[in-house]
């Protein structure tokens, strides 16, 4: 059930509009978006269609789909952008909605060894006039090799 005061309900309710400019592909059990920021390229989230916020709190049969989804997505982005490493992270403490964050790291990151959070803020989210469409196109492409 959608919670109204919920940012990621509301990008998905935007999804069901045909109005979110990041979507990128709704799979079973969530919707595939880029980030708003693309520091580091082809980093894309995968929201879940049902608002929990917890792992433990989705049906079995959903849980092991979405965490399954969650991978091939990362695998997707792994072969379309061919990073030296994929971090897939769940935290869910600012937007309490199961949302994945999967980011490319690259050898150029300014700090590859530590994660994505203890980068300045300034530095990672710098954001772009529009979507890229063909960082849309290129996970759209990978997803698609998979159905």
């Amino acid at each position: 059930m959608p919670d109204k005061k919920c940012l990621i309900c509301e990008r998905i309710e935007l999804i069901r509009k045909k109005k979110n400019p990041y979507f990128v592909l709704a799979l079973k059990t969530g919707y595939v978006v880029i980030g708003d920021y693309q520091f580091f390229k082809g980093y894309t989230l995968f929201l879940c269609k049902n608002h929990k916020k917890e792992l433990h709190e989705l049906d079995p049969k959903f849980r092991k789909q979405f965490l399954w989804e969650m991978s091939l997505i990362a695998q997707a982005v792994y072969k379309a952008f061919k990073p030296q490493k994929i971090n897939c992270e769940l935290l869910g403490n600012t937007y309490p909605h199961l949302h994945w964050h999967i980011f490319p790291r690259y050898k150029n990151d300014p700090d590859p060894t530590k994660p994505v959070w203890q980068i300045k803020k300034e530095t990672r989210e710098t954001k772009p006039a529009k979507p890229d469409q063909k960082i849309i196109e290129k996970i759209k492409n990978e997803l698609n090799k998979r159905k």
